[in-house]
């Protein structure tokens, strides 16, 4: 209902993987739609939240007895299912300057709120965060984002990320 929920797994080698992040009014932990008794990820607050929640023996129920929430619920599986085929055409295909920038313009489009000096990415979000996300270190975020900048194209501190400049990341993702 408001928040940010953050999708992370966990690779066989214990290293952390962030998988998406849901911004407030979408379906989270939709197993059962994915014909699973479990979702296959760990969901975290990226940011104080309110998450209204029901036991997964209701799903059936709440399918056929609520209009709308099986198809809003398989609209928000395609959507997550394009997002996730975008992410692994700009792993396999973008240099990792491309990527982070793809990363910070899918998050100011999902959750950034305008700032004076550009547009906030609407939740707490570190560079290991961002590292995670584009399958790069969190050396190389720093360095990006430390040159990025200076050029005065995004602003960060302590958990927080301002993109200055859209269009130079547009331009720099490709």
């Amino acid at each position: 209902m408001d928040g940010y929920i953050r999708v992370l797994r966990i690779t066989p080698h214990g290293e952390q993987v962030i998988a998406l992040h849901i911004p407030s009014g979408q379906l989270f932990g939709m197993a059962k739609a994915l014909g699973k008794d479990t979702y296959p990820a760990t969901a975290m607050t990226a940011a104080e939240s309110l998450t209204p929640s029901w036991p997964m023996r209701l799903w059936d129920e709440f399918s056929t007895t609520y209009d709308g929430f099986a198809t809003e619920t398989y609209r928000t599986v395609g959507v997550r299912m394009d997002e996730l085929n975008n992410r692994i055409v700009e792993m396999a295909t973008q240099h990792v300057e491309q990527r982070v920038a793809c990363a910070l313009l899918r998050l100011i489009n999902q959750t950034g709120r305008k700032v004076s000096n550009g547009i906030e990415i609407d939740f707490p979000i570190t560079r290991q965060d961002l590292s995670e996300m584009t399958g790069t270190t969190l050396h190389t975020v720093s360095r990006l984002l430390s040159g990025w900048q200076k050029q005065g194209m995004v602003e960060s501190g302590r958990k927080r990320i301002v993109v200055c400049d859209p269009h130079q990341l547009v331009m720099l993702s490709g």
